[in-house]
């Protein structure tokens, strides 16, 4: 159950959770404990610190078994409680909902705004993921109506977290797993189309290979190139924007082309111009504006020789790395890795809003090399102004903090926000003046014969709210009384 690699600590964590997990069975028939293992695996090949593994090991002993988090904190440290409460917390979250498929439209986004609020320390996420993926990896012990459930929270939740996290590949993986039992009829005639049109392209892409190679070395580029497949649900949403015409899919095959630096993508990108016929409009460049998760690189669509339509993606090694494992990935780099230039923030030029991804991979590189840190640099604040409420069935509602419960109603729809007579939080009677807290269960109270009031002006913070009171209090007259 351990290897020959495994820290003391690690091999003191599995030895525990094996003996926690004693008598408990998946739906597959095998002890529990392959779950928390396949975990730490999954936790090792993305490169994580041991804090990070030891919890994944220990993530479900707390809600399924007589192991509290006291006892976790006397044994390894504070570190591996937190992150094992985190991921103990999610879990409550999800189990308190209902299924995805009643929430109210906003709530499929707002659940994924939960989890990044809830898990607080990046860390806690990656291990709610590595979770996630194994779970769907052994999906087909489960009865179809789970099966189905599950694959299709893992596509409108999990995926998308991943995706925020710039996790290409566990995206991919996840989406194509999901998406199998979501929608199999579709899957395999999708798949189908991919290989086929895959084999038609093999000789033509090795020719253009060989071309872009021999043009690079020239120019004394140093460089990497590969051939990138489409994954079936990308292409299926690709498909459902173009109104399912293939000719309209650009991005089917790919090459990728890794390079030392950055002025090294730019030249590449002129050679490949030089060779081939770029198509209007099909350039990108995320170097200069990086997508909002963080990624970078240079897109370019050209069509060939043979009249092949072909899509190049140029980025050098440190942004290949973050594109593929994302935050995650900063833990990946060892103390050769780790120079001077990558602390000073491997990803370079981002805007503001997005220096929190370069903090958090300095801080990950150095926990990774055993340093000190502040954990606090771990914390995801992406929804730091956010609270996150409950209806009285479960659906989430995210509003700024500070908010009162008008805002809520009116949230909820205007015809609501319009009759308001009183307010329930948490099942007590409450007053319009209560701000109200994370994880509120927020129930209005309304009447047909109760109008708005011009002093509810006074009761609520969100421009939203705002809008529609003022829209109705000058239907009604300017006093709201008309």
């Amino acid at each position: 159950m351990t290897n020959k690699n495994d820290s003391e600590r690690v091999k003191k964590a599995v030895k525990i959770a094996t003996k926690a997990h004693e008598g408990q069975f998946r739906k597959t028939g095998e002890p529990y404990i392959v779950h928390p293992l396949a975990v730490k695996k999954i936790l090792e090949e993305w490169g994580m610190d041991e804090d990070t593994i030891v919890a994944g090991i220990l993530h479900d002993t707390v809600e399924d078994t007589e192991l509290t988090l006291d006892d976790i904190k006397k044994e390894f440290g504070e570190s591996v409680a937190f992150l094992v409460d985190g991921v103990t917390k999610l879990s409550t979250a999800r189990n308190g909902m209902r299924d995805i498929d009643t929430y109210l439209p906003a709530t499929k986004d707002n659940f994924l705004r939960l989890m990044i609020a809830l898990g607080d320390d990046i860390r806690v996420l990656i291990i709610k993921l590595a979770d996630r993926l194994h779970n769907l990896r052994t999906l087909s012990a489960l009865p179809p109506d789970k099966q189905k459930k599950i694959a299709k929270e893992s596509l409108e939740v999990f995926a998308p977290l991943a995706d925020r996290l710039n996790m290409g590949l566990l995206r991919t993986e996840m989406s194509d797993l999901a998406f199998k039992y979501v929608n199999p009829r579709r899957f395999e005639e999708l798949k189908s189309m991919i290989d086929k049109y895959n084999r038609s392209a093999e000789k033509s892409l090795k020719k253009i290979e060989d071309e872009i190679s021999a043009a690079l070395k020239k120019e004394k580029i140093k460089f990497t190139v590969s051939g990138r497949v489409k994954s079936v649900y990308s292409l299926h949403k690709k498909l459902a924007k173009h109104d399912q015409n293939i000719n309209e899919i650009y991005d089917l095959i790919a090459l990728r082309i890794i390079v030392d630096d950055i002025t090294d993508c730019y030249l590449t990108l002129g050679v490949i111009h030089s060779l081939y016929t770029p198509m209007g409009g099909r350039i990108k460049d995320y170097i200069a504006k990086p997508k909002l998760n963080g990624y970078q690189s240079l897109h370019t669509t050209v069509i060939t020789k043979d009249k092949r339509i072909v899509e190049f993606q140029i980025r050098t090694k440190e942004m290949h790395e973050y594109a593929e494992r994302g935050l995650a990935a900063s833990f990946y780099y060892n103390e050769q890795k780790v120079t001077e230039n990558y602390k000073k923030g491997k990803i370079e030029h981002l805007p503001t809003n997005l220096l929190w991804i370069r903090d958090l991979q300095t801080t990950a590189a150095r926990l990774r090399e055993g340093k000190k840190v502040d954990l606090k640099k771990l914390k995801l604040n992406l929804f730091a102004d956010k609270i996150f409420v409950y209806t009285p069935k479960g659906d989430i509602i995210d509003l700024p903090a500070g908010s009162l419960p008008l805002d809520f109603a009116y949230r909820l729809h205007s015809e609501i926000g319009d009759h308001v007579v009183g307010v329930k939080i948490n099942g007590k009677m409450s007053n319009l003046n209560k701000k109200l807290e994370q994880g509120d269960i927020v129930e209005i109270l309304t009447s047909k014969n109760q109008t708005p009031k011009s002093s509810w002006l006074d009761k609520i913070i969100t421009p939203h709210a705002r809008q529609k009171l003022l829209h109705r209090l000058h239907k009604n007259g300017a006093d709201g009384r008309a």
